[in-house]
């Protein structure tokens, strides 16, 4: 496909399935590509050779990658509903095309005894909220595969308040963004890969949420605070030892604690283990969680949230936890969570701009450790009747806070890879390692799609395996 690499966006989509066809023997079957007046294109077709709804999907989100030069983002399968279809909003940078951000839906059906149809519509991922239901509607006009069309596509079905116009919106850093409806707003607390956005009816919706953590049962802290040491800002100072099931109520307040808010009353109706991401630390537990929070004294609303939390790790007992949080009231849970769906798949973290920020940090923080060096050493210089008590005290808390700080850059490097581990979980996809890359003994390191991962590593588990998040080489794997 390195050919068709300046070819205009509608060609590029055609040419999506052209590859998938060529790939098997006999004629290429028929597609058909509308280019919609209101924007956007449209293309539907047999994908020749899959006969699995999950394998046409891969298919084409796979020639998608080769085309637009990354991987798209893709968010939660769902079936359409009164049909046989199922489908995935994605969204993809098309550094071919001037690096433009794209947004689609693909659908795939069943069309046969062993057939797949599939259908992809796309456009500018800032217009997208406001074309695709235009879209969905002249495509379902014309495809029908196995019955598909008698739901009037998927604008009928729960997923479409895909009927929520979308906008895309970003953090003031441009860190970060997201697609929101009309009328939603970003926090102005929003960067670092983190974004929280709200509606005008009390709505919210926060992502990729990070907060540093230590154990504050630990000597370590204990005797770094008896020596004059203080936690980092914003630091969660909780005693966590495992088990976020029953630890969740506790984290939470623990995050408010360290953001300065008192104690929220909070009620879990249910609570799941979730899989962490494929490759994460050992340790790292997740939760889906729902039931009722009052963030705010204003009263209960609807609340569901993914947590992850890592197990303290290192000398100091640092770890992590992420958490991901949808707020609603309660008249309009139930009217809103097809909007949320719909916007969890347009999140984008600018990679560029984090590890910009990480390295300014850094350079801030070693000025400042600098200052505070310079500054105790002349005080110390001018208390030299104390002796060698005052010098020793000031050399043990010096090493007390170099460790903390220390600590706490790796673990803003920890949060980089976790972040592109979660990445990976959505999009079903795994970091593999070929430990004879090219043939002469040469390690190299890459992303593949969790089916070919554990393929390769089963077919060759002494030349491939999987890489764990610590492990992730850093510009190369995040």
């Amino acid at each position: 496909m390195r050919n068709y690499k300046r070819s205009s966006l509608s060609l590029v989509l055609w040419l999506f399935f052209v590859a998938i066809g060529s790939q098997t023997a006999g004629a290429q079957t028929p597609l058909k590509t509308i280019n919609n007046p209101q924007g956007g294109v449209i293309v539907y077709g047999l994908v020749d050779g899959a006969t699995t709804q999950a394998a046409a999907m891969s298919k084409v989100l796979r020639i998608v990658h080769n085309n637009c030069g990354e991987r798209p983002q893709v968010g939660r399968i769902f079936k359409v509903r009164g049909t046989n279809s199922v489908a995935v909003f994605f969204t993809v940078v098309n550094h071919p095309q001037g690096n433009k951000q794209v947004a689609g839906l693909l659908i795939a059906a069943p069309s046969g005894p062993n057939q797949i149809d599939a259908a992809l519509v796309s456009d500018d991922a800032a217009r997208f909220g406001s074309t695709v239901n235009p879209m969905l509607n002249r495509l379902f006009s014309e495809w029908d595969p196995g019955g598909a069309g008698q739901a009037s596509g998927p604008a009928t079905g729960g997923h479409s308040a895909l009927a929520a116009r979308l906008h895309t919106v970003a953090a003031s850093d441009n860190s970060v963004s997201i697609g929101v409806p009309d009328g939603w707003t970003v926090d102005p607390a929003s960067g670092h890969g983190t974004i929280v956005v709200k509606g005008p009816h009390g709505e919210a919706v926060a992502i990729n949420m990070m907060r540093n953590a230590v154990d504050s049962s630990s000597a370590w802290q204990q005797n770094f605070w008896r020596m004059g040491g203080r936690p980092i800002p914003g630091t969660i100072l909780y005693p966590y030892h495992g088990n976020l099931i029953r630890e969740f109520p506790n984290l939470v307040q623990a995050w408010r604690r360290a953001g300065g808010l008192g104690p929220a009353k909070l009620q879990v109706d249910k609570i799941d283990r979730t899989p962490p991401p494929q490759g994460a630390p050992q340790g790292e537990e997740c939760v889906i969680v729902k039931g009722q929070l009052d963030p705010d004294g204003r009263g209960m609303r609807s609340w569901s949230e993914m947590m992850c939390a890592t197990l303290p790790a290192n000398e100091w007992r640092g770890y992590m936890v992420i958490r991901h949080q949808s707020l609603f009231p309660n008249s309009l849970a139930a009217q809103q969570q097809p909007t949320v769906e719909a916007m969890i798949p347009t999140w984008r973290q600018n990679a560029e701009v984090l590890n910009q920020e990480l390295a300014a940090d850094i350079r801030r923080k070693q000025a400042d450790d600098a200052a505070i060096r310079a500054q105790t050493r002349v005080a110390i210089d001018n208390i030299h009747a104390i002796g060698q008590q005052a010098t020793a005290r000031y050399n043990a808390t010096q090493a007390a806070n170099d460790a903390q700080h220390a600590g706490y850059w790796a673990q803003q490097d920890t949060n980089a890879r976790n972040s592109q581990s979660f990445s990976n979980y959505l999009l079903d996809q795994t970091v593999i390692q070929d430990n004879n890359m090219y043939g002469n003994g040469t390690i190299g390191h890459g992303t593949a799609w969790n089916s070919t991962a554990d393929a390769l590593v089963k077919a060759n588990p002494n030349r491939y395996e999987i890489v764990n998040t610590p492990n992730f080489w850093k510009g190369v794997d995040y």
